[in-house]
């Protein structure tokens, strides 16, 4: 067994308000998959106007609420995103995506083949591509392989942390309630 994950305290920032999104998803009746977005060291104001500080600040947070609002789009990721408002190309390329579970992805063939991507990519992987962001820190890979190779290779770092915590509420989640998860991921059968 390799040894445990070591994580940095703005990691650390990250991913305890992404679990805590992705549980308030699951008490919700929702898919637990909560997001965060935490910058490091940007000193130049954002596309708001307010002056951005040093050291690593969250920036936004958000879960999964396909569910809890009928939502087609509302993928944990692209909560926190939006969470965050409108920024700046450098606030993103200085920030990392905490996840307790890795982006999607629909195909699980993840070759890196531009012509299909489109079409076979989550719009979670796809905005972190599309915005630069070069890191992703995730929770668990067990219970569902997303887009981590198509991250890796487009040159975003991904750190999958391995937590307990992680892996017990997304297996709970996809054991009682497969028809849900499933449609989430964009498949049709259950279980």
């Amino acid at each position: 067994m390799p040894p445990p994950i070591t994580i940095s305290d703005a990691d650390k920032l990250g991913f305890e308000a992404a679990f805590a999104q992705a549980q308030r998803s699951f008490d919700e009746g929702g898919v637990p998959i909560g997001a965060a977005l935490v910058v490091h060291d940007v000193a130049e104001a954002s596309a708001g106007g307010e002056r951005e500080g040093s050291g690593p600040r969250l920036i936004g947070q958000g879960h999964n609420e396909r569910i809890q609002k009928s939502s087609a789009i509302l993928h944990g990721e692209i909560s926190a995103l939006d969470d965050a408002g409108r920024q700046r190309p450098s606030v993103y390329r200085n920030a990392t995506m905490v996840s307790p579970e890795l982006p999607g992805a629909f195909s699980m063939n993840l070759a890196a083949d531009s012509r299909n991507w489109g079409a076979r990519h989550c719009m979670c992987t796809g905005a972190i591509l599309l915005y630069k962001i070069p890191r992703v820190v995730i929770g668990e890979s067990v219970n569902f392989l997303g887009g981590e190779d198509l991250l890796r290779s487009h040159g975003v770092e991904v750190i999958v942390v391995d937590d307990e915590r992680c892996k017990n509420l997304m297996g709970r989640y996809i054991r009682e309630k497969p028809e849900d998860w499933n449609e989430d991921i964009g498949e049709t059968g259950s279980g």
